[in-house]
């Protein structure tokens, strides 16, 4: 029987348990043995759950228990998970996570101590729930390059501008149904802000191009700035607006971002509604491929929580070569303002306005929201060239979003 311990019984943790018990037995066939969930780690005890005699309250008792060859850390937060998953690797132990925090602030060290002593660190569920994206970029596109990963990577952002799109609804009051229906926190301030997604990309960058970035260093934009304004411009393109994080190399540099982009209605990405998550990979043979599915939810996330285990119990006869990331100095970094693509913005002004912004930016689609509102689509270019080349005009844009083709 193959030992394990859950570092945090909260929703995944407990969702983790649950899966491993409704499908145990074909899960002992997958990894020929049965797995057991030795130990649970928590601050609480469940004396009402069949697995409640299993809570301890000290890190030490697993990470001094021989029998125990796996940790799930699914705890959230940096910190202690961070101390307990280098302790877990010392002690001999593979750690597999759901933790994005830790994974996008710590995964090049962690990764380095799962290699010098010979174990396993897994993150399959730190992005994207339930879909299963890690995994493939690690091995299915291993032979590809990686052009751009550009994703919808939060589930509460996205059903909100969902809602906002279909029903013209204003931001605040979507936030509060998402809040009522569970999909936001109470604080919704790293869901909305774009810290959540941010963390995300940052780990699929990190996997694209070997360098890890700083996700608080990344240019992130929220969702709190959305109007009525940007979904009328959406609408009369015909696409949606999504809140995307992206990432590409420029230059031999890794640039990262997320912001609220304008998707036309060609791009998959732009189909993906609701509380789901999707991610569009464009590799250099495989061309591009959208991974698609609930991106959080309690057995969602607890199902690529238990790929991981599985992954690794399967073959623990073994050693798996972990990826090497190092942390990127300030020369890797390219600035969100290095994208070339198309630009969208919104100007105040009359048709004579319209034309000349038309001109200098290249668009080839200019129309008006309302009386004195007008939009305009440039040709692809930086940041940089677009912002000059609309200053040279005297006039000023109310907000540019970046369009994802």
């Amino acid at each position: 029987m193959l030992q394990i311990a859950i570092l945090g019984f909260g929703v995944v943790g407990s969702g983790t348990a649950e899966v491993l018990q409704e499908n145990r037995a074909r899960i002992a066939k997958h990894c020929g043995e049965e797995v057991n969930v030795k130990y649970i780690l928590d601050l609480r005890d469940f004396p009402d759950h069949p697995l409640g005699d299993r809570v301890v309250h000290d890190i030490n008792v697993i990470l001094a228990d021989p029998e125990v060859v796996l940790v799930a850390e699914m705890m959230g937060g940096s910190h202690p998970a961070y101390e307990f998953t280098v302790a877990a690797l010392r002690a001999g132990k593979s750690v597999v996570t759901s933790n994005k925090e830790v994974v996008s602030t710590f995964g090049d060290e962690l990764l380095e101590i799962a290699r010098e002593h010979h174990v396993s660190y897994y993150f399959e569920a730190s992005v994207g729930g339930g879909i299963p994206i890690i995994r493939p970029l690690q091995t299915d596109l291993a032979s590809n390059e990686i052009l751009g990963i550009s994703g919808i990577l939060n589930g509460t952002t996205n059903f909100i501008l969902t809602k906002m799109k279909n029903e013209g609804a204003d931001f605040a009051t979507v936030l509060k149904e998402a809040q009522a229906r569970g999909y936001a926190e109470a604080d919704p301030t790293a869901d909305v802000e774009g810290i959540d997604a941010a963390r995300k990309i940052v780990i699929l960058a990190a996997l694209a191009y070997g360098v890890l970035l700083d996700p608080k260093s990344i240019s992130t934009t929220g969702i709190t700035g959305i109007t009525a304004d940007h979904t009328a411009v959406a609408d009369k393109l015909g696409g949606a607006i999504k809140l995307i994080g992206h990432t590409e190399r420029v230059d031999g540099r890794v640039l990262a971002m997320v912001s609220p982009f304008l998707i036309p209605a060609g791009n998959p990405v732009c189909h993906v509604d609701g509380v789901f998550n999707g991610i569009l990979v464009d590799a250099n043979m495989l061309g591009r491929a959208l991974f698609y599915g609930a991106g959080a939810g309690k057995l969602p996330t607890a199902s690529a929580v238990v790929a991981d285990i599985l992954d690794i119990l399967s073959h623990k006869e073994s050693e798996r070569l972990a990826p090497v990331w190092r942390r990127a100095k300030a020369e890797d970094v390219a600035d969100a303002d290095a994208l070339v693509c198309r630009r969208c913005y919104l100007i105040e002004g009359c048709p004579r306005c319209a034309e000349k912004a038309k001109a200098a930016l290249g668009g080839e689609i200019c129309a008006f929201i309302r009386e004195g509102a007008f939009f305009v689509v440039s040709r692809p270019m930086s940041g940089g060239e677009a912002r000059e080349a609309l200053s040279a005009t005297g006039l000023e844009a109310v907000f540019c979003l970046p369009v994802l083709d």
